[in-house]
């Protein structure tokens, strides 16, 4: 609690330095001592009101009518020191040069009566705590307000709830000091909380020092990164410049080599036809190699077939028929549709008559050396199993059949020679995949 002496004058004496036009002589000893004594004096008369029975009145209490244990906390607690120094400047007329004792000290003596210091101090704490009064005026009983002090505590907000209980009409002397009793804990424990935030804020200072330091490495690494990352950047769009140029003399040059093969065309007369020509002579060679390798591939099973069933010699010619007793389908082919790309054309009959002899539907495409090569897009896509014999198909059928059925997931065939059992072996093959 503050010791009480003078009262505003200490503070009026310490701002004389700096006000401006004459100031009045200080008071005479006898009149301060006067004053000293009716102080107590009226404290003591206020003290014994307090302790009277709680009043029915609902006018609230001014600052000075509170006793003089309120004004110290109060003041304390109520304002912030820089607010507290601007209201004692504007009641002095100067700039008080007191240190923030002085100035709370002189602010609390002057609380124990009605004077400008005083008035000041109500008006700022009415309207600085405005919305709290408001929320205190519902309070009808003591009980009620010191609930709402009780709740106020709980969330750590009592400035405002310290000023309108004590100047609440149902407030009475046990209530008050309660109050102050409460306030004194609160405040010893926001001390250990500011010694204990400024430990805290000494170590993060620590860190901030540490970190900065790991900072201004970091950034030197960072320099150091991007001047080599810059280099590279500047090394590789030199290169890039070069690759430019030379795809741009590349390209002058295909473009060159173009316009002396077209005039290489337009010199030889019948080009296109000598090219069609040779494609169909290769295409031609190529069927009789598989002619050749379906040949030797009868002459094979003919031969296994005479051993296995002997057979006399005449009858080696039917080797149709004994093929297809021995081959098992290894695929239901049942409702499903067949097409198969090349071979020879003397084995299409084979393969129609096995095939649809398992109750499927058999369709036939030679690759585009007779067939017109545009329908066998269309003929793939009606099929649900494809057969392409690659070995008596063109190059450029056999990759239209497997780009087609890879891109459409269609499940196809591949056979290297034309005979039956070259089929059963790829069904076979097909089947287990």
């Amino acid at each position: 609690m503050c010791e009480k002496h003078d009262p505003l004058a200490a503070i009026i004496a310490a701002a004389m330095p700096q006000v401006a036009g004459p100031v009045s002589s200080p008071r005479p000893p006898e009149q301060s001592l006067k004053q000293q004594v009716i102080k107590p004096v009226i404290n003591s008369v206020m003290n014994v009101l307090a302790k009277e029975p709680e009043a029915q009145a609902s006018r609230r209490r001014r600052l000075w009518e509170l006793g003089h244990a309120c004004h110290c906390p109060l003041v304390g607690v109520g304002f912030p020191l820089g607010v507290l120094r601007k209201l004692v400047d504007k009641v002095t007329n100067g700039k008080v040069v007191a240190d923030d004792y002085e100035v709370h000290v002189g602010a609390v003596t002057e609380c124990g009566s009605r004077n400008r210091l005083s008035e000041a101090l109500q008006k700022e704490l009415e309207r600085r705590y405005a919305a709290v009064l408001l929320r205190f005026r519902n309070a009808k009983t003591t009980e009620q307000v010191a609930d709402m002090w009780r709740n106020a505590v709980n969330v750590g907000d009592v400035a405002g709830a310290f000023w309108a209980g004590l100047t609440h009409p149902r407030c009475t002397s046990e209530l008050e000091e309660q109050m102050c009793r409460d306030l004194h804990m609160v405040q010893h424990q926001a001390g250990a909380c500011v010694r204990a935030d400024i430990t805290k804020f000494n170590a993060t200072l620590d860190e901030n020092k540490r970190l900065t330091h790991d900072l201004a490495k970091a950034q030197l690494r960072a320099t150091a990164l991007m001047a080599e990352k810059t280099g590279d950047a500047e090394r590789h769009a030199a290169q890039l410049m070069q690759l430019r140029a030379q795809v741009v003399g590349k390209d002058s040059l295909v473009d060159s080599l173009k316009v002396e093969l077209e005039q290489l065309r337009v010199s030889i007369p019948g080009l296109e036809s000598r090219a069609k020509l040779a494609e169909r002579l290769e295409q031609m060679e190529e069927r009789e190699r598989a002619m050749r390798n379906q040949i030797a591939d009868l002459k094979l099973e003919l031969a296994r077939a005479v051993e296995q069933q002997a057979i006399p010699a005449p009858a080696q010619e039917e080797t149709r028929p004994v093929v297809e007793h021995v081959m098992k389908m290894p695929l239901s082919l049942r409702e499903r549709a067949v097409l198969c790309v090349g071979g020879r054309n003397g084995n299409v009959a084979s393969y129609r008559e096995l095939i649809e002899r398992e109750g499927a539907q058999f369709s036939h495409h030679d690759g585009g050396l007779e067939d017109n090569a545009n329908r066998l897009e269309a003929s793939l896509a009606a099929a649900d199993l494809v057969i392409c014999q690659t070995g008596c198909i063109s190059h450029s059928a056999y990759w239209r059949v497997k780009d087609y059925c890879k891109r459409n997931g269609k499940r196809c065939v591949f056979i290297d020679n034309p005979s039956i059992s070259s089929l059963a072996r790829g069904l076979e093959q097909a089947s287990a995949t």
